[in-house]
């Protein structure tokens, strides 16, 4: 062999040696790369907002041990966050919420629970004014195709049998009128007139007492969550 034809065979075999070593050095550094997986996403919150009065205000209670954040705390998953918007105002009529309702929803809320009437009552407000109130929410909630769960009430018994089965009467003719939204007929319901379960004023919930109306509205919520729109538009 000429030493030109030497050289070449030399340069040759070095070329082959150092590209698979090359390789090894390379093989062990893109292990880390294929393992690395991406990150999944947070799980975008589901926002409930509660358009209410004292009772889901928290009145005379913690933050934490009002109805708004002991409901947040019972429907989160790990893969389905929800956070739920406190919109009660102590002492709100369902004249007072209607007027606020656009001021409410510029928090963009995935679907709203509708808890007033309870101060209609204490204050013998006419079922019929009620009603057109509370028809007019809930019309305003369909337009804008947000889904809405409305929570009854009770009149006092002071003010007689007669107003208290008109009274009684505005939600059932409203879950009538309105299929779209989920209907919870009592929001007190295992609470009202239980002493054990009120603050001293018998009218409003301990944490005990929210702790009770949270296990018994939960399965309608649910049925609200449900009922949110998913895709595109909603990640509900």
């Amino acid at each position: 062999m000429s030493g030109i034809a030497q050289r070449l065979s030399r340069r040759a075999a070095l070329h082959r040696g150092l590209t698979r070593f090359a390789l090894c050095l390379a093989a062990p550094m893109a292990l880390p790369l294929l393992a690395v997986q991406p990150a999944r996403a947070a799980a975008k919150p589901i926002k409930l907002l509660m358009l209410g009065d004292s009772i889901t205000a928290a009145y005379g209670l913690s933050r934490e041990d009002g109805l708004p954040a002991q409901l947040q705390a019972a429907l989160s998953r790990p893969d389905r966050p929800v956070q739920v918007i406190d919109a009660g105002v102590s002492g709100d009529t369902t004249a007072g919420g209607r007027s606020r309702l656009d001021w409410a929803l510029a928090d963009s809320p995935d679907a709203v629970i509708v808890a007033l009437g309870g101060n209609d009552g204490l204050r013998g407000i006419e079922p019929r004014d009620t009603e057109a109130n509370l028809a007019a929410i809930l019309d305003a909630l369909k337009v804008r195709k947000v889904p809405a769960l409305l929570a009854g009430m009770l009149a006092p018994p002071n003010l007689g049998a007669d107003y208290g089965r008109e009274f009684s009467g505005v939600f059932a003719r409203l879950a009538k009128a309105h299929p779209e939204a989920v209907f919870y007929p009592f929001l007190l319901d295992g609470v009202a007139g239980d002493p054990a379960l009120n603050q001293a004023d018998r009218i409003h919930p301990n944490p005990q007492g929210v702790k009770v109306l949270v296990a018994r509205m939960r399965p309608a919520v649910e049925a609200l969550i449900a009922r949110i729109p998913t895709g595109p538009s909603g990640e509900g």
